[in-house]
């Protein structure tokens, strides 16, 4: 007779507890102070572009070289029970280590079946048990740990509504980790790992402090709802926002319309506040990962995180890969084995000589340098201002005479291009100053991209968004009437921008906005060149016939004619985090 997972006596201690000062009173179900849109869930049975729903009763069964026990019920705070599938070696009845990977894309939705061929992933990578951007049981089974893959409340066969973040399912993983530590064939001890939702999951619940939470591998997943997820520079995002908010409709309840909610509230309100994130609340060991190819999703959050996490023990590694190849490379799961088993099973391993921070110096696809560093950004940057000359088109080192570039405000697009007279590297966080005007409108949304050209004036590309091989060095938008910065948080290099209200163009306006280019680390010889590109629309698009995921603007506030200033009281301006070169004589 199969026989239900056994929780040791002390259970879920957190059940009853009050909720985290972060989210007390803000905004679940009820208690949220604001029209809360959410849909009927869509049968999960009847899932579309999905592995079969397997039945729903619990089972037990050993397959390579595993104990599975699938649908194992977990006990919420408010009696809603949510569901699980636990792996663990065959065999192991006390003393096992376990990884959580939490998220709402269905616990039997497997990576192999779901990878695209352009990700990068070797199908040898993986065994036909891997959850979607989650750890391998196979592999993870065979070096003596146990994983368990959950379906948050409302999400598949999982009771209650889903609700997209937010306290509710901060408590929710709270209980889970929970209950994972009191399991009598565990060790107490509960790590998380895994990409995108499976990361950020774990800014959310972190601060709320488990007692057997004990490390965290966030693997690249963004931090900043508003910023990062949904509108960029203020621009609302069309591509993957949508798309994502469709895959997370399977439920037997109701689930959040993210789609909706995010389209409802074009500015940081009472909404986006409820999805903010107590960043400086996470203590845990902490090995973040990003990746200057995620320009548009994951990249700001994950670093930003890393940046104001109070973990004393924090690792931060920032190559230029695609995300999820990288994620399953074997040598990165040797770095993260040696993570969990310093802070999971109390071994001495190879993180004592890991450095602080790792980067990747890219020269193109396919050539990098990988560099040790002590912090990020890195304390040596010495930043370097570049003039855009509107007359002639360049970008240049002294400030230009008085000019103008008018162009379409839907279809026009400007270069500017400075070339490098000697080795250059540029790494860290860089923004563009432009003052401009409008003609037909009382707003703009400004599309940048920086690229880099060889010696022969040739584009050079890079890897982008998980699949593409062709993308930019960094990429930057702006919405004008979203310029008001929040002066506490901006830097030079790094404007934050308030998104809380909106100030229109009047006929005759010039005005300057500071425009925010994500984090890029890129290298340039003597003879290449960067190329600044400026337009009205997306300048990075999606291949024809193409559905993969890709980021996109279409809804954008362009009419009329769009006129850029430089020049004299009109210091349109480049910052550039430079890297000085170290004397190795």
């Amino acid at each position: 007779m199969d026989v239900a997972p056994r929780v040791r006596g002390r259970g879920r201690e957190g059940a009853g507890r009050e909720p985290h000062p972060l989210f007390r009173g803000a905004v679940m179900s009820a208690r949220a102070p604001f029209a809360w849109l959410t849909r009927p869930g869509v049968d999960p049975f009847s899932a579309r572009h999905k592995p079969p729903l397997p039945p729903a009763d619990y089972d037990r069964r050993t397959e390579q070289g595993l104990l599975i026990e699938r649908n194992c019920a977990i006990p919420l705070r408010d009696g809603t029970q949510i569901f699980c599938d636990l792996y663990r070696p065959e065999g192991a009845t006390r003393d096992v280590p376990i990884l959580l990977a939490w998220g709402p894309y269905g616990k039997h939705s497997h990576s192999n079946q779901v990878f695209w061929p352009r990700s990068g992933v070797n199908p040898e990578w993986l065994s036909t048990l891997t959850p979607f951007e989650g750890p391998d049981p196979v592999w993870w089974g065979q070096q003596g740990y146990g994983v368990a893959v959950v379906d948050p409340r409302g999400a598949w066969l999982s009771g209650g509504d889903f609700h997209h973040n937010g306290i509710q399912e901060a408590e929710d993983c709270a209980d889970a980790i929970e209950w994972l530590g009191g399991l009598d064939w565990g060790n107490g001890k509960v790590g998380m790992t895994g990409v995108s939702y499976l990361a950020a999951i774990q800014y959310l619940v972190a601060p709320l402090k488990p007692e057997p939470l004990a490390a965290l591998n966030p693997w690249e997943g963004f931090s900043d709802w508003y910023r990062e997820f949904a509108y960029h520079g203020g621009i609302l995002e069309t591509g993957f926002l949508p798309r994502a908010s469709d895959n997370i409709v399977y439920s037997l309840g109701r689930t959040e319309n993210t789609w909706e909610n995010a389209r409802a509230h074009p500015l940081i309100d009472d909404f986006w506040e409820s999805k903010a994130l107590d960043l400086e609340g996470v203590t845990q060991p902490a090995y973040c990962v990003a990746s200057w190819s995620d320009q548009g999703l994951h990249l700001r959050g994950t670093i930003e995180a890393w940046r104001r996490f109070s973990s004393e023990q924090k690792w931060l590694d920032i190559h230029g890969q695609k995300k999820w190849a990288h994620y399953y490379l074997p040598e990165s799961r040797k770095r993260q084995l040696a993570f969990f088993d310093h802070f999971l099973r109390e071994r001495e391993t190879s993180i004592a000589a890991w450095p602080p921070v790792r980067i990747e110096v890219r020269d193109r696809h396919g050539e990098q340098v990988e560099r040790a560093e002590q912090e990020y950004p890195l304390a040596r940057t010495a930043y370097r201002t570049l003039h855009l000359d509107m007359a002639s088109r360049a970008l240049v080192d002294e400030a230009p005479a008085e000019g103008s570039l008018r162009q379409d405000a839907v279809e026009g697009s400007a270069s500017f291009d400075y070339r490098f007279k000697e080795e250059t590297e540029i790494t860290g966080e860089a923004s563009l100053r432009l003052w401009v005007e409008a003609e037909g409108s009382d707003d703009m949304d400004l599309f940048v991209a920086l690229e880099k050209l060889d010696s022969n004036g040739e584009k050079v590309g890079f890897i982008f968004y998980a699949f593409y091989e062709y993308g930019p060095v960094a990429l930057g938008w702006q919405r004008v009437s979203h310029r008001a910065l929040d002066e506490a948080r901006s830097s030079p290099g790094r404007p934050v921008h308030t998104h809380r209200s909106e100030e229109r163009l009047k006929p005759g306006d010039i005005v300057p906005v500071e425009i925010e280019l994500w984090p890029f680390s890129t290298r340039f010889a003597a003879g290449e060149s960067l190329r600044v590109i400026v337009a009205g629309a997306d300048i990075y698009r999606r291949e024809e016939g193409v559905m993969l995921p890709f980021p996109m603007h279409e809804e954008t506030r362009n009419a009329g004619t769009h006129i850029f200033h430089s020049g004299g009281a009109y210091d349109s301006v480049l910052r550039l985090p430079v890297i000085p070169q170290r004397n190795h004589a």
